[in-house]
């Protein structure tokens, strides 16, 4: 009976075919483009970032920071005591809950990022500080300038506050689950029903497609480089190639098949050997400077919050981007991208729960652990780097970041199997967050709970086929994926701007009903 059930719910699951072709026609018209003039659309890609950059990026530091700000006001408001999601008691236990909001930021890549942007910060110190690249004095500024990019800001803005607006519109006014629903408090039904709704769900999928393409691409660098390194296999197109059609099989497979068991079973062994892994780097490796340099690299975060926020540089309201477009904005634009979906995902997990619990979980313990994170992998490069100039740096040249990873774990004892651990943790990592993003993709545009097979195949494909063609441009790959992702950013930022009073309001709303 209950087979017969949900083959009748997969059944009523019907696709909205213009979102499909919207959003599939863009992907398939770059594709295409690519085929016909690969260097045209890395000039457009390019041109899109620097306009995106230089008008777009001091809005976006504003809007993150204003969005970390309001969560911390609505956790002491009495209306921060409301339970949302019309559920008297939670779904799932705080771990559970903690460990799924965890794996949203950290599997799309932390595992990459943490090793090399803590030692590209240390060996060319950020403007805002300018210590001596390679020196003691650049430690700090490292690890704090990582923090900003992977702490507070960062979170606050995967949901915040669109997880409150979708909880209270969703299950207590019976909107729709979907990003059109953050602008209800602007258009009204226009937004629940006409096309304006129609682009904001289209611009949040590109967006989503073009964040998960990123890590997939960084995964193909990544493993590239180190079958290179530690089999001697050559780390050339064809072996990235081959990588990311691995990876996209194995999540293909998933979708295909509905091995969701499959997934979640690859999902916890993911968390044990992440965990086991960081214990062993922690334990092995330079655990006083990784406990030392989080405390005092937290601290320079902190006192500079501000600072590092708001740091324009030359830039002044629109300017040439240069580093800020590099790494902040970048960044900004990637975390903006996945907002409105994964404000759908922690809507869904988070029922039962109260405002507050929720703001503090996405902006002050999620952030705190991601720091520590960082510390650990990120500091032992440092350390590494610290008591033997060129340890890591050698590798590291011309800006190498794949090799950042391969070259901290080789250091440490039992290196080639910490090295290869380290990168079956990765391909996990990736792979969960391909067959994930696939569905919550093929669920946005689906009126149930089972989107068809076919429609998540033809993204998690899709995105395959990206991340080659952004790959293939050479050298430059790390770049191009990174521009992609800042220009599809520029319309979900505005998508996620009527978060900053309408969060406000419910919140205000809830403490006059208790």
């Amino acid at each position: 009976m209950s087979e017969a059930s949900m083959q009748s719910n997969i059944k009523e699951s019907r696709v909205n075919k213009p979102l499909f072709l919207i959003s599939g026609g863009f992907i398939a018209a770059f594709c295409i483009a690519a085929l016909v003039n690969l260097d045209a659309l890395s000039a457009a890609v390019d041109w899109g970032f620097n306009v995106s950059a230089t008008y777009f990026g001091l809005y976006w530091q504003v809007l993150l920071l204003a969005t970390f700000l309001i969560g911390l006001l609505l956790c002491v408001l009495p209306g921060g005591k409301a339970i949302m999601g019309n559920l008297a008691a939670p779904e799932f236990t705080v771990f559970q809950w903690g460990s799924m909001i965890m794996c949203t930021l950290l599997a799309g890549g932390g595992v990459f990022w943490a090793a090399g942007e803590p030692i590209a910060h240390f060996l060319y110190s950020p403007p805002l500080y300018g210590a001596e690249g390679g020196t003691a004095a650049a430690v700090d500024p490292a690890i704090a300038q990582s923090f900003m990019h992977w702490g507070f800001l960062a979170w606050a803005i995967l949901g915040s506050l669109t997880t409150v607006m979708l909880m209270h519109y969703h299950y207590e006014k019976g909107l729709p689950l979907a990003p059109r629903t953050l602008l209800y408090p602007v258009f009204g039904d226009k937004a629940i029903h006409g096309p304006i709704g129609l682009i904001a769900d289209a611009s949040s999928i590109i967006a989503v497609v073009a964040g998960t393409v990123g890590p997939i691409g960084f995964l193909g660098l990544q493993v590239s480089y180190g079958l290179s390194d530690l089999f001697g296999i050559p780390d050339v197109f064809a072996t990235q190639f081959v990588v990311i059609g691995g990876l996209v099989a194995i999540y293909t497979i998933s979708a295909m098949t509905g091995l969701s068991r499959g997934i979640q079973l690859l999902s916890k062994v993911n968390v044990i050997l992440a965990a086991a892994l960081l214990v062993f780097v922690l334990l092995a490796g330079p655990t006083g400077f990784i406990f030392g340099s989080f405390f005092s690299g937290f601290g320079t975060y902190v006192g500079n919050f501000f600072q590092m926020a708001l740091y324009r540089g030359d830039a002044g309201i629109f300017g040439e981007p240069g580093w800020l477009g590099w790494w902040t904005v970048f960044f900004w634009g990637w975390f903006m991208g996945y907002g409105p979906l994964m404000a759908m995902f922690i809507a869904r997990v988070s029922r039962g729960r109260s405002i507050r619990s929720i703001i503090i979980m996405l902006s002050i313990v999620a952030p705190i652990v991601t720091n520590f994170w960082f510390t650990i992998i990120g500091g032992t490069g440092i350390s590494m780097e610290l008591a033997e100039q060129g340890a890591i740096s050698t590798a590291f040249e011309g800006f190498n970041l794949p090799a950042a990873l391969l070259a901290i774990t080789n250091n440490l004892p039992m290196g080639f199997l910490i090295s290869l651990m380290f990168l079956i943790l990765t391909t996990i990592f990736v792979a969960t967050t391909g067959d994930s993003m696939s569905y919550v993709i093929s669920a946005t545009m689906s009126d149930g709970d089972h989107p068809p097979a076919a429609v998540r195949v033809f993204w998690g494909v899709a995105m395959g086929i990206m991340a080659v063609i952004l790959i293939s441009v050479g050298s430059g790959g790390v770049s191009k994926l990174q521009s992609f992702i800042v220009v599809t950013a520029v319309p979900v930022s505005l998508i996620l701007l009527p978060s900053l009073w309408d969060a406000l309001r419910i919140t205000l709303a809830k403490g006059r009903e208790s």
